[in-house]
């Protein structure tokens, strides 16, 4: 059986025609296993993501409603900055 961290993709997938179908088996295991678990950690991450962006949102609205303006002069400047280049990289067409 590969020893955790032995599973890089060149490490399952080398020499695949001298593996025995056990070791075959245990690898794909071993990959379900990963794939299983980064599943959970990037589910858990968007879940997060998606509280933060609920947040966010929230605060916006109460700062509109209150009449404040909810785009500050950073979020303006950083416009201009994005604006400006791209501005410069336009392909001709």
């Amino acid at each position: 059986m590969a020893k955790k961290g032995e599973l890089g993709l060149g490490g399952a997938l080398a020499e695949l025609h001298e593996k025995s179908d056990n070791e075959l088996r245990e690898i794909l295991d071993e990959l379900y296993k990963e794939e299983r678990q980064l599943s959970y950690e990037r589910r858990i991450l968007h879940g997060k993501i998606d509280i933060l962006k609920a947040e966010l949102t929230e605060r916006l609205k109460k700062r509109r409603k209150a009449g404040e303006s909810v785009i500050s002069a950073r979020d303006i400047e950083r416009l201009s900055e994005i604006l400006a280049k791209g501005a410069g990289r336009r392909s001709p067409v």
